[in-house]
C-alpha cells in the first residue's frame, strides 16, 4: 500500500512532533509512508471564512500532490472533514470539471489517524505504552463530519500502562472553531474554560485528542489556569513504547 502523510501546516507550523509520531508509528506497523513535499494548506481556514473562489487553486494543489496514493493519512479530524466533504464544494463552485473529478477520486482516499489504524489496518492495539493517567476529547469535526465514532478510544483502551478516565461533557465544543475564536473571542474562552474544568475534574496528567488546534486551544487555558495537565496527540501516545518512555 502506497500511503501519503498529509502533515497538516498548523502541526508543520506548530507541533511537529505531532507529524513526526504519525510517521514514527505508521512506519512501525509495517506502513509505506511518503511525505510529498508540495503539499500545503487544504484550505480548511478558506472555507470556512467564505472564501470559496480563493480556496481553487489550493484545493488543486492538494488534488495534484495526493493523486494516485492508495490512501492519504492525517493527524486531523477538521483537515479529513475538509478535504472529504468541503473540497467538492469548492470544485463544483469553481466549475471545472477536471477539478470536480479529481477531488471525487482524492477526496475518498483520505483518513484520519484513527480510521487508518481500526479501518483500514485492522488494528486497535498498535504496541503502545504509556504508563499516565489520561483523558480524551473527541474534537467536532472528527465526531461529527468524520464519524470516527469510538475508534480513537479503543486504540487509547489497548495502549499498556494507560488508566484512561472519561471527560465528563466529552462531545461538547472545546470552543476553537479557528477564526470563530478570533471573531467571537469571549465565547470561545468561555467554551472553552469549561471544557479545561471538565478536564481538571478527572485529575488526568494528559489531556489527548485527535487535532492540534482543539489541544492549542484547551491546553492554552490550562497553561494560564496552571492545572498541571499536559495536552498530547492521540499519534503521540500511541507512538510511545516502553523502550522509549
Amino acid at each position: 500500500m502506497n500511503v501519503a502523510l498529509q502533515v497538516t501546516c498548523l502541526n508543520d507550523s506548530l507541533f511537529p512532533d505531532t507529524a513526526r509520531a504519525t510517521l514514527t508509528l505508521l512506519r512501525r506497523l509495517g506502513v509505506n509512508v511518503e511525505v510529498p513535499l508540495g503539499q500545503t494548506c487544504c484550505a480548511q481556514p478558506m472555507i470556512n471564512t467564505g472564501y470559496l473562489d480563493e480556496a481553487v487553486p489550493v484545493v488543486r494543489n492538494f488534488v495534484d500532490v495526493f493523486e494516485g496514493y492508495d490512501a492519504v493519512v492525517t493527524p486531523s479530524g477538521s483537515c479529513t472533514g475538509c478535504a472529504r466533504h468541503q473540497h467538492a464544494i469548492v470544485a463544483r463552485r469553481s466549475g471545472d470539471a477536471a477539478l470536480v473529478a479529481a477531488v471525487s477520486s482524492t477526496a475518498p482516499t483520505v483518513y484520519e489517524l484513527s480510521e487508518f489504524l481500526v479501518d483500514v489496518l485492522g488494528v486497535t492495539d498498535v504496541g503502545a505504552y504509556f504508563p499516565h493517567r489520561v483523558t480524551y476529547h473527541p474534537t467536532c469535526h472528527s465526531l461529527r463530519m468524520v464519524g470516527v465514532g469510538d475508534r480513537p478510544s479503543r486504540l487509547l483502551e489497548a495502549v499498556r500502562g494507560i488508566d484512561l478516565v472519561e471527560l465528563p461533557q466529552a462531545t461538547e465544543c472545546c470552543g476553537f472553531g479557528g477564526t470563530f475564536a478570533v471573531k467571537n473571542s469571549d465565547t470561545s474562552v468561555a467554551m472553552g474554560s469549561d471544557k479545561a474544568r471538565h478536564v481538571r475534574d478527572t485529575d488526568a496528567e494528559v489531556l489527548v485528542a485527535g487535532d492540534s488546534s482543539c489541544l492549542m486551544h484547551i491546553g492554552g487555558l490550562l497553561s494560564r489556569q496552571q492545572a498541571g495537565v499536559r495536552t498530547m496527540h492521540l499519534a503521540e501516545v500511541l507512538a510511545s513504547t516502553q523502550v522509549g518512555s
